[in-house]
C-alpha cells in the first residue's frame, strides 16, 4: 500500500522533530511548510492526501476547495480547536476533518498559574530590575493567593486541573459551565454559579473555553465592569474570547490588576513569528504591551516535550488510520 502524502503547513523545528520521531518506523511522506494555510497559500502544494494545520491556518472554503483539487481527503488539526476550519465546506469537499481534542491540560493548566504567579508577584518586572542592578522593592507588592476567590469559565480537562491547583493554593473557587460536572465539584469543593456572578465575585477569572459564536467577546465591557477592583484577567485559550477594545479600554480605566494572555484575537502573523526587526502594526497589541500590569506570552502554553509528542502521536496516527480507511481514534473526529 501507498504511504499517505502529507502537507504540513506553518511548521516550526519542535513540529518537524516531534512528527517525524512519532511514526514509529511506519513512512509518511512529509512536505513541511513554513507558510501557514489560507486560500493565497494552499495552492503552493500538489498531488497529497493529507493537510495537516496549527491554530493560525485558515481552512475556509476557498483553501478547501484549493486543498480539494490537489487531493486532499484529511484535513489533520495539530490543535483541540477548530474554529479556523470551515466544516461544512469541508464535508462538501469530502475532507475528513481530525484533530487533537487533548494533548497536555497539565501543560496548559501549569502555565496558566505561571502567568498568574508572575503577574502576581511582579516576577517579571523584578527580573529585569535586578539585571540592571536595580534592587529596589517599590512596586513590586502583590497579594496571598491563599483565601482568595478564583473564578473558573469552563470545566473541561483543563479547566478542571486549574481549578484543582487553586484549591491547591487554599483558594475558592467558583466556576461556570454550561456543562457542569456536580461530582467533580463536589470532590474539588468548586461551586457553580452563573456567570455573571463569577465575574462579580472572583479576585482571579481564568478562561478556559472554545471559540465559538456564542463565546466570542465573551469577556466584554459589561462583564469587565463587574470584577473587583485590582481583580486579575487570565486567558489561555482562544483570544477573541476576550473584546480586546474593552480590555483595553478598562485597563485605562484602572479597573484591573493584572491581565495574563497567552493568546490574542488578531494573533494570525505575530504569535510564533520574530518580529524584532520589523514594525508592530496592530495598534491594540501594541498598546496592550505598554501597561506594566499586562503580561503576553506567545501562545505557548501548549510547549511542552510531553504535549509536543502527545500531539504528534495522535495526527501521525490519525494521517495512518484515514489512508487506511480506518476509523480515527476516538473523538478526535470532527
Amino acid at each position: 500500500m501507498s504511504k499517505p502524502r502529507a502537507a504540513v503547513f506553518d511548521v516550526k523545528p519542535y513540529d518537524r522533530d516531534s512528527l517525524v520521531a512519532a511514526q514509529r518506523g511506519e513512512n509518511i511522506d512529509w512536505s513541511f511548510h513554513s507558510f501557514r494555510l489560507d486560500p493565497s497559500t494552499a495552492a503552493a502544494v500538489k498531488d497529497v492526501d493529507v493537510g495537516c494545520v496549527f491554530v493560525n491556518d485558515r481552512a475556509d472554503e476557498t483553501a478547501l476547495h484549493t486543498l480539494a483539487e490537489a487531493g486532499v481527503r484529511h484535513l489533520a488539526l495539530r490543535c483541540a480547536g477548530y474554529n479556523n476550519v470551515d466544516l461544512s465546506a469541508a464535508k462538501e469537499h469530502g475532507i475528513c476533518v481530525t484533530r487533537v481534542p487533548s494533548y497536555s491540560p497539565h501543560a496548559v493548566a501549569e502555565h496558566t498559574l505561571a502567568l498568574l504567579l508572575t503577574l502576581n508577584r511582579r516576577i517579571h518586572r523584578a527580573y529585569n530590575r535586578v539585571r540592571e542592578l536595580n534592587f529596589s522593592l517599590h512596586g513590586l507588592v502583590g497579594m496571598d493567593l491563599h483565601g482568595k476567590t478564583a473564578g473558573v469559565i469552563g470545566t473541561g480537562r483543563t479547566g478542571a486541573l486549574v481549578a484543582q491547583i487553586f484549591r491547591g493554593f487554599g483558594m475558592r473557587v467558583c466556576a461556570h459551565d454550561p456543562y457542569p460536572n456536580e461530582e467533580w465539584a463536589a470532590r474539588y469543593e468548586v461551586a457553580y454559579k452563573p456567570i455573571e456572578s463569577v465575574f462579580t465575585d472572583a479576585d482571579i477569572v481564568s478562561l478556559h473555553l472554545p471559540l465559538t459564536p456564542d463565546t466570542r467577546h465573551l469577556v466584554n465591557e459589561h462583564r469587565l465592569g463587574l470584577m473587583k477592583p485590582g481583580a486579575i484577567l487570565l486567558n489561555v485559550s482562544r483570544g477573541a474570547l476576550v473584546d480586546t477594545g474593552a480590555l483595553i479600554k478598562a485597563l485605562k480605566a484602572r479597573k484591573l490588576g493584572g491581565v495574563g494572555l497567552d493568546v490574542y484575537e488578531e494573533e494570525e502573523g505575530i504569535f510564533f513569528e520574530d518580529l524584532s526587526n520589523e514594525m508592530l502594526d496592530d495598534d491594540e497589541l501594541a498598546r496592550l504591551l505598554t501597561f506594566p500590569n499586562v503580561l503576553i506570552t506567545s501562545h505557548q502554553a501548549f510547549l511542552t516535550r510531553e504535549a509536543l509528542s502527545e500531539i504528534a502521536r495522535v495526527t501521525t496516527e490519525n494521517i495512518l488510520r484515514v489512508h487506511r480507511k480506518e476509523p480515527p481514534l476516538e473523538d478526535t473526529e470532527l
